[in-house]
């Protein structure tokens, strides 16, 4: 008989957990893998947020089924990287030059120090939450900069409005969407969802 999944543990606490549900083995890499990561870049002691879909889940959204990102500043990203070196992961530049990666037992993390075109500084991590998420506390970055950072991705080549309006639903109770529409205002699309949200009346409308 095959041996079972591992269970996620049964718990009722909003951030970050789901009660009793079965994990595949490449999703329970990437929760020891965000683990991993956020308890070495703690150590390091500078400054950082878990970021993407793992902080949207940390919130209350759906868990993504790949990717685990960080956000640092761009100041203190070589720091970061030595940092995670020094606890034996293997950091790893590729020729994008707004993130570095990083493997831990073969599961890669995405370390990002920019937002879009913009260098991340300190002080876009000064409004982090501290979240139990899987049993370790770690800063998470605010619903309202998650959606600031969503909506700047998109693009001619990235426009899922599908993927983005679940986040949205989830996130829409903790998001100050006044200062997402200050911040995005200079992205056609990020301009178009947000009329899609307040016609679909999840948002206010402006």
């Amino acid at each position: 008989m095959a041996a079972p999944c591992p269970l996620a543990p049964m718990d009722n606490r909003p951030a970050g957990y789901r009660g009793a549900v079965m994990l595949d083995e490449e999703q329970a890499n990437l929760r020891e893998a965000l683990k991993r990561v956020a308890v070495a870049l703690k150590q390091s002691g500078l400054p950082f947020a878990l970021a993407g879909g793992y902080a949207v889940w940390a919130r209350g959204g759906p868990e993504p089924s790949h990717d685990v990102d960080f956000l640092v500043a761009e100041s203190d990203a070589p720091a970061a990287a030595t940092a995670l070196a020094e606890q034996g992961m293997q950091v790893v530049q590729p020729p994008e030059d707004w993130l570095f990666k990083v493997f831990t037992d073969d599961v890669m993390v995405d370390v990002f120090h920019r937002d879009a075109t913009i260098p991340a500084e300190r002080e876009m991590l000064a409004d982090a939450d501290e979240i139990e998420v899987i049993s370790v506390v770690m800063p998470v970055l605010s619903a309202t900069r998650l959606m600031v950072h969503k909506l700047h991705a998109m693009d001619e080549r990235y426009c899922d409005f599908g993927k983005l309006l679940p986040v949205a639903r989830a996130l829409r109770e903790q998001v100050d969407w006044a200062q997402v529409r200050k911040e995005t205002d200079d992205n056609e699309f990020a301009v178009a969802f947000l009329f899609l949200l307040e016609r679909l009346r999840i948002v206010e409308t402006a």
